[in-house]
């Protein structure tokens, strides 16, 4: 058994050295002696998508369970019995296992929506789902009074580094640009540079997005200026201010740092008697923006105001612009702080000439276990909520511990319709030991619900590539979950992709046809496991 089990893992360092990385490995599938495919998503099976992020997710789970989907050409009705570990979306015809609690009301934009005030919200398309969905309180509800622009992020290149100023300039155009219409008295808006390319292993091209940031934010802050308009700059978690692990080698991963805060205004600074809190969280965001316009926080915000005083009449008739400066955290140790290798004279003279504060980002700060790295979806999620939220996986976490989670309705619909069919169990989602995505607890969970129910057929299909992962990570995730399913004697590795291939999210549906194929066709590179 061990022999089989090494051979997916043989494949995977394959095909690091012809030069393949994990996030864009070409798929790898496993065949029998006769080189057929086995263990591939077949009619009438069982799927569980144990992932937990939600808009990547969703376009390769329309590929497998809508009957009309006309993107590409698919196999004949499926009809999986389909469960996903979260909602990825509404629209989608499948079981979730873990559904949201309860709605997230009082938001930032609905509170400012419903007090009559206009808002835009800005970013590039690599970053809408995060101004948009996560910051709404992960809703698809679009408020009275909100509009969106979606900038397009470079299209046609293979490698953001190529491109490290991104669309940055085209995003303060359409920060000017509706500034100057006076149509909005709120924007919202987020330059992806810093976190898009601190994914990748290219220094030069980091300290170029850093600096690209950088310029933008001068143009904008003097044009705020010019203008009297509140300019107020956060982050939403750090990325590349500790660009190297201890050893030395590249971290592209999130960060557990401090984000900066920053109130540009110079009214303000008349105001002698007002003052800044030096430290806070993300929470606090929301309750500080809406005390400079003049709105009451709603009971559901337990955050705090980071300003001490009475704005008073300057509250009165303000604009205000909200800038995140994506991955950019702050970190005073120089060793492999790239933000402060940069050149960076706008942000320097704004966080030396403005009141600021620092802010928690991660851990238990955004809803997540105590420890961990801040992410995009938490970060937004905190900006607009106002509160701490509890995110899915410490939720997962904790019905694992009490063991709810075996007893999960959907989990056991999945097995039972598998198990009275004669029929097989997927189980799909990313192989990491903590990913935005989810984790390899989850999916260990899952394979010792299935060994208790009784299951023969379990296979899955792993995907890899957490940013932030040491290179050549998932060889060591796939060893270990081949180790997982050797002691309990139940299921078989065999799919594995990067991450790449089917977690998209921007309608590029040549990978998502890729990653299907992979499951249901077995097309890809061929292993022998037998």
């Amino acid at each position: 058994m061990k022999d089989e089990m090494s051979s997916m893992v043989s494949a995977i360092k394959e095909a690091y050295d012809r030069g393949e990385e994990d996030e864009a490995l070409e798929p790898i599938v496993a065949v029998d002696r006769d080189g057929q495919p086995f263990g591939r998503i077949q009619q009438g099976d069982s799927v569980i998508f144990y992932d937990i992020r939600g808009e990547r997710e969703v376009e390769i789970t329309e590929s497998l369970v809508k009957n009309n989907f006309s993107q590409f050409p698919i196999a004949e009705e499926l009809d999986l019995n389909y469960v996903t570990m979260i909602e990825y979306s509404s629209s989608l015809d499948v079981k979730v296992a873990f559904p949201p609690e309860e709605r997230i009301a009082n938001t930032f934009v609905e509170v400012v929506t419903q007090a009559g005030l206009r808002l835009l919200k800005i970013a590039e398309s690599e970053k809408a789902v995060h101004v948009g969905f996560f910051l709404n309180g992960k809703t698809e509800t679009i408020f009275s009074g909100e509009e969106r622009t979606v900038v397009p992020s470079p299209h046609g290149i293979d490698n953001y580094a190529l491109t490290p100023e991104m669309s940055a300039g085209h995003v303060t155009e359409e920060i000017f640009q509706n500034l100057e219409k006076s149509a909005y008295d709120v924007i919202i808006a987020n330059l992806c540079n810093v976190d898009v390319i601190g994914h990748i292993e290219d220094r030069h091209a980091v300290l170029k997005a850093i600096e690209s940031v950088d310029t933008e934010l001068g143009r904008i802050a003097e044009f705020c200026q010019e203008n009297e308009i509140t300019l107020v700059i956060t982050a939403d978690h750090g990325t590349v201010e500790e660009w190297y692990y201890p050893d030395g080698k590249i971290n592209t991963g999130h960060t557990k740092n401090l984000v900066p805060f920053i109130i540009s205004d110079d009214s303000l600074l008349l105001q002698k008697e007002l003052k800044m809190k030096n430290s806070g969280e993300l929470s606090d965001v929301a309750p500080t923006l809406l005390n400079l316009l003049n709105i009451a926080q709603p009971e559901e915000m337990s955050g705090q105001c980071l300003i001490q005083g009475e704005l008073g009449s300057q509250a009165k008739n303000r604009r205000l612009l909200l800038l995140i400066l994506d991955g950019w955290g702050k970190r005073e140790e120089e060793y492999g702080n790239l933000i402060t290798e940069a050149k960076t004279p706008h942000f320097d003279k704004l966080w030396s000439g403005f009141p600021h504060a620092l802010l928690k980002a991660s851990g238990e700060a955004v809803g997540m276990p105590p420890g961990t790295v801040g992410n995009s979806e938490a970060g937004h999620l905190h900006i607009g909520a106002g509160r701490r939220i509890l995110l899915d996986r410490v939720r997962i976490d904790r019905a694992i511990e009490d063991r709810t989670f075996f007893q999960n309705e959907a989990f056991l619909w999945a097995v039972e319709k598998a198990k009275n069919a004669g029929k097989s169990l997927h189980l799909l989602g990313i192989v990491s030991h903590y990913s935005s995505h989810g984790t390899i607890d989850h999916l260990f969970a899952l394979l010792r619900l299935a060994k208790e129910k009784g299951l023969k057929h379990v296979y899955i299909h792993a995907l890899i590539g957490r940013r932030g992962e040491k290179p050549e990570s998932g060889a060591v995730y796939i060893g270990k979950v081949e180790d997982k399913c050797r002691l309990i004697a139940l299921g078989r590795v065999v799919t594995v992709m990067g991450r790449f291939w089917a977690l998209d999210r921007e309608e590029n549906w040549d990978r998502i046809k890729k990653a299907y194929r992979a499951l249901i066709f077995g097309e890809g590179k061929t292993v022998n496991v037998n």
